[in-house]
C-alpha cells in the first residue's frame, strides 16, 4: 500500500475541511484491508459537541460503502508538528482495527508512525 499516496490524498482533501470556529484543519486518508482508500475532513458545528473529526468522517464514509476495516491511516494537519488522533477517534479506530498503522503528518518533515494499540492500549471492546 502506497503511503505517499495516502499522505497526498490527506493533504489534498484538507482544503475541504469545514473549520470556521477553531480554524484547525484536519484531514484523514486510510486504506482498508483490501487496499481501498477513504478520506475525510473535520466538520465543525457552532454547537461544538456536534463537530465530527476527520478520522471518524473517513471511517463513516467507508462503512457507508460496506468496508469495516482499517489497515493504514494518515492524519494531516497544516501545523509545524504532527497531531495524533483525539481520544474519541482512537476508540473509534479501534472498533475497526486492533492493529491499524497510524501516521500523523504536518507541514514540516516531522511525523509520527505508530499503531492504534500503542495509542490506545486498553480500548473499550467487546472482549
Amino acid at each position: 500500500m502506497d503511503i505517499e499516496k495516502l499522505k497526498a490524498a490527506a493533504k489534498d482533501v484538507a482544503k475541504n475541511s469545514y473549520s470556521p470556529y477553531s480554524k484547525f484543519t484536519v484531514a484523514a486518508a486510510f486504506y482498508n484491508q483490501q487496499g481501498e482508500m477513504f478520506t475525510g475532513v473535520n466538520v465543525e458545528n457552532v454547537s461544538y459537541g456536534l463537530t465530527i473529526c476527520a478520522e471518524r468522517n473517513a471511517i463513516c464514509a467507508s462503512v457507508t460503502q460496506g468496508s469495516t476495516s482499517i489497515h493504514t491511516l494518515v492524519i494531516y494537519t497544516p501545523t509545524p508538528t504532527p497531531t495524533p488522533p483525539c481520544g474519541a477517534c482512537r476508540q473509534f479506530i479501534s472498533e475497526f482495527s486492533k492493529d491499524a498503522r497510524i501516521i500523523s503528518i504536518c507541514d514540516s518533515e516531522q511525523m509520527t508512525d505508530t499503531t492504534i494499540d500503542k495509542l490506545l492500549p486498553s480500548s473499550f471492546s467487546d472482549f
